[in-house]
C-alpha cells in the first residue's frame, strides 16, 4: 500500500500527507493512455498486488476498503502498483460511510445503505472488469455479457493475442463470482489472490503472441452503422440518442422543459410557500441557466447542489445532469443518472433513450440497442 506519512490539523486546514506516486493512477494508464496500452501481464500484476493489499488490510483487522476503483491504485517510481491508503479514511464500524457511483455500488448498499466485508469483493470485481475491458463498465451490463458469453465484446481489443482462451475464461468467471447478489457466495480475497497469482505466473512463463480475430471496437465503425435501429419507430429524441448526437439531445431536452416533473413541482411549490426551499430552488435555476448556456461543468455543480437538498427526486434534473456528464465525457456518471431517472419515472421513455446514448459512448452497442427498444415501446404514438 502507499504509505500515509503524516497529517496536519490547523484550524480549518486539514491535510493528509501520503507517499508520492510519480507514475500516476491506474485510471490514467488504463483509460487515457497516450503511447501504448497496458499489457495483459501488467494488468494481472495490478490485480494481484491489489488483492495482496486488501488481504493485508484484512489481516490487520480492517475489512472495509471504501470505493475501490482505478483512481485508488497508483504507481511508484519503479512502476509497482500500490493501493492508496485514502480508501481506509472513510472507514466506519457500521459500514454506513461509502462514496461511490450508484451504478457500481454493491446490492446490499442499494438495499440497506450499508456495506460489509464482502462488498469489497464486489468492488474488486468492478476493478477486474476495468482491467479486462479497458473501460468502466457497470456490473449489471457486464453480467448481461457474461450470461450471453459475449467475451470478445467484453475484452479490450488492445490485448489481442496476449492471453489464452483458458486464462480469459477463468478471469471472467472469477469476476462474475464477485458480483453474486448474495454476499456469502462471493469469493474471499485470499481465493482471489491465489487465482491471480496462478494466472500471472502462467502469463509470465507462457506469453501468447498469436493474433486472434476479434470484433472491431465500435468506435472504429462509421457513426451511421452504430445504432442499426431502422426497424424501430423513434421520436426525434430517440433518434438523436440512437446517433449519440449530443447537440440535438441538448436542444430537445431544453424544449421538453419540466413536463415530467408536474407532481414534483407541486410539492416544491408548497415547500417554497413555507419558505423552506427557496434557496435550494435557486440552485436549480442557476443550473438551468448554465444548461441553456451550455456551461455544462457549472450546470453539474448547481444541479448536484439542488438534488442534495431536494425533498424528492426530479427525473428531469437527472436527465439534464446526465447530458452534462455526457458532454464532459463522464460516461459512467451519465449512465448512473439515466438509470436513476428511470427509477424515479418508470413510464418516461427519456431515461431509456439517454441510457442508450451513454451505452453507445461506452461502446456497449448491444445493450444500447436494447435500451432503445425499451424506450420505443414506452412511446405513445
Amino acid at each position: 500500500m502507499a504509505n500515509l506519512i503524516g497529517c496536519c490539523c490547523d484550524d480549518n486546514e486539514r491535510l493528509l500527507v501520503a507517499e508520492y506516486m510519480p507514475n500516476g493512477t491506474l485510471a490514467k494508464h488504463l483509460f487515457h493512455w497516450e503511447k501504448r496500452p497496458m499489457k495483459w501481464e501488467m494488468r494481472l500484476k495490478v490485480a494481484l498486488h491489489t488483492a495482496r493489499a486488501l488481504e493485508y488490510c484484512n489481516d490487520k483487522g480492517i475489512d472495509l476498503y471504501h470505493d475501490l476503483n482505478p483512481y485508488r491504485i497508483m504507481f511508484d517510481k519503479t512502476g509497482i502498483p500500490k493501493l492508496s491508503c485514502f480508501g481506509l479514511m472513510k472507514n466506519s464500524h457500521e459500514g454506513k460511510i461509502y462514496s461511490t457511483n450508484l451504478a457500481f455500488a454493491p446490492p446490499e448498499y442499494l438495499r440497506l445503505g450499508t456495506v460489509i466485508a464482502e462488498s469489497v469483493t464486489f468492488s474488486f470485481g468492478t476493478l477486474l472488469l476495468d482491467l479486462m475491458s479497458g473501460r468502466h463498465i457497470p456490473p449489471n451490463h457486464a453480467l448481461d455479457l457474461f450470461r450471453g458469453k459475449n467475451y470478445l465484446v467484453l475484452m479490450d481489443s488492445a490485448l489481442d493475442g496476449q492471453f489464452s482462451d483458458e486464462d480469459r475464461t477463468e478471469l471472467i468467471h472469477v469476476a462474475s463470482r464477485c458480483f453474486k447478489t448474495e454476499p456469502e457466495e462471493r469469493p474471499s480475497i485470499k481465493f482471489l489472490k491465489a487465482t491471480l497469482s496462478r494466472l500471472q505466473k502462467r502469463a509470465k512463463l507462457c506469453p501468447i503472441n498469436v493474433k486472434r480475430p476479434m470484433s472491431p471496437p465500435s468506435k472504429n465503425l462509421p457513426e451511421k452503422t452504430k445504432p442499426a435501429t431502422e426497424s424501430l419507430k423513434l421520436t426525434p429524441f430517440g433518434d438523436a440518442c440512437s446517433r449519440a448526437d449530443l447537440s440535438s439531445i441538448h436542444e430537445l431536452l431544453e424544449k421538453l422543459g419540466y413536463e415530467e416533473d408536474n407532481g414534483v413541482g407541486n410539492e416544491f411549490s408548497f415547500q417554497m410557500w413555507t419558505g423552506e426551499m427557496q434557496e435550494n430552488m435557486d440552485y436549480k435555476k442557476h443550473g438551468d441557466a448554465a444548461f441553456l448556456a451550455k456551461d455544462f461543468d457549472t450546470a453539474i455543480e448547481f444541479y448536484t447542489e439542488f438534488m442534495t437538498g431536494a425533498p424528492t427526486v426530479s427525473p428531469t434534473v437527472l436527465a439534464r445532469r446526465c447530458l452534462c456528464y455526457l458532454m464532459t465525457e463522464m460516461f459512467s456518471e451519465a449512465l448512473s443518472d439515466a438509470m436513476q431517472a428511470q427509477v424515479a419515472s418508470p413510464e418516461w421513455p427519456i431515461p431509456l433513450y439517454l441510457q442508450a446514448a451513454c451505452l453507445f459512448k461506452l461502446e456497449m452497442e448491444a445493450e444500447a440497442k436494447e435500451a432503445l427498444r425499451h424506450g420505443s415501446a414506452l412511446e405513445a404514438y
